[in-house]
């Protein structure tokens, strides 16, 4: 039996190439033998590599059209989730919300690459459900006893995970404060061989690049860039592009979805990327370092793991705002274009190499080994 058959991945749903996916690549092209279990996939929408591996979706998959609204079913997935695996060396899950419940054979090891713990159970539930007026009032009081009944199993499942690790400092915490779990910390890859510097001048205009979801902030730099009448450029789709383009004025650009050659083009132009949401890494934030391009962003959550902020001089990458308010935000580009001059970007440049792909590849095959306790079969390269 090829080693990549006693491997069991476990991912959310697979419906996009987005950060989540770039993690689990590896991990599939070590095994493409490789059983991999998921609440949904959408043929096609992932890479090569990974639609060769054995994907087996859930009952969820069943449901017409799901793809085009998976997303509302959020609070039901747990009770789908129900992977009870056999006949397994290994189980790794790459988990946001569900994926770690995967139930592992009796002594083999889980090891769970946490992007975070569910969001709209323990931290921002208010992004996830509007409770306003007094229908509100009553849907917010299911709502709490809804979420209330997932922490629980949230809780629960947590214990057949024997290995955590953290996509940052910033998850870590978490994952302590949720599930009273230690966890080691390896950072997601960024491609810095794609998303590189180029000779081009920085041109007068800010950057947005990410899905338009609520939770993202993106009210606070369009805010920002009409009060001070600065061009901004927004790429990315969401279910709040609409209620962006209602409060821009003329200065700010949607573009909406673009591929990833025009996402580096923008961000090699770019006076600055603009980055007012507190995450849980923020791969964006090191694609614009790995080109050059400085970043203003709110100064909690991942972020600060990743821009390095005046106080570090000419090691300096970007400038931290740090409250989530359009004030707070204009303040924060002023201070940046004061100080244009001071961010180098083979400063950022460096800062980004740290993250890149080889890196995170060596980290975790090696924390596989090492918390496993067991030589791993790898593929050649």
């Amino acid at each position: 039996m090829d080693a990549g058959e006693r491997v069991v991945l476990v991912h959310d749903w697979l419906t996009g190439m987005r950060g989540g996916e770039k993690c689990l690549e590896p991990l599939c092209r070590e095994w493409p033998a490789s059983r991999l279990l998921t609440l949904l996939h959408k043929p096609g929408s992932v890479s090569p590599v990974i639609e060769q591996t054995r994907i087996l979706p859930s009952v969820l998959n069943k449901l017409p059209k799901v793809d085009r609204y998976y997303r509302y079913l959020l609070p039901l997935m747990p009770f789908a989730a129900g992977w009870r695996i056999t006949d397994a060396d290994l189980v790794v899950s790459l988990s946001h919300a569900v994926a770690k419940s995967a139930r592992p054979p009796k002594g083999i090891p889980h090891v769970c690459y946490c992007f975070t713990p569910m969001r709209y159970a323990w931290h921002m539930k208010e992004s996830y459900f509007d409770s306003k007026g007094l229908l509100g009032g009553l849907k917010a009081k299911a709502i709490d006893l809804l979420l209330s009944r997932i922490r629980d199993w949230d809780r629960r499942t947590a214990d057949r995970v024997t290995h955590f690790v953290a996509i940052s400092n910033t998850v870590r915490d978490r994952i302590r404060d949720c599930y009273n779990r230690d966890a080691a910390v390896i950072y997601p890859p960024v491609d810095t061989e794609f998303y590189t510097p180029s000779n081009q001048p920085r041109e007068d205009f800010y950057l947005v690049v990410s899905a338009l979801a609520p939770y993202k902030r993106f009210d606070l730099a369009v805010d920002a860039c009409r009060k001070l009448g600065r061009k901004l450029i927004v790429i990315g789709s969401g279910q709040n592009a609409a209620k962006l383009k209602a409060q821009a004025n003329g200065d700010t650009t949607f573009l909406g979805w673009q591929s990833d050659e025009v996402i580096r083009d923008h961000l090699r132009r770019a006076k600055a990327l603009l980055f007012p949401g507190e995450e849980d890494f923020g791969i964006v934030p090191l694609e614009a370092q790995a080109c050059g391009c400085p970043v203003i962003g709110y100064g909690r959550g991942g972020l600060t793991e990743t821009v390095r902020p005046l106080s570090d001089g000419a090691n300096a990458t970007g400038v931290y705002f740090e409250e989530q308010t359009p004030d707070s935000v204009v303040d924060a580009i002023e201070r940046f274009e004061q100080n244009a001059d001071r961010f180098d970007p083979r400063a950022a440049r460096r800062n980004a190499v740290r993250f890149r792909k080889d890196r995170f590849e060596a980290e975790l095959f090696d924390y596989l080994v090492l918390a496993t306790g067991r030589t791993l079969v790898r593929r050649a390269a």
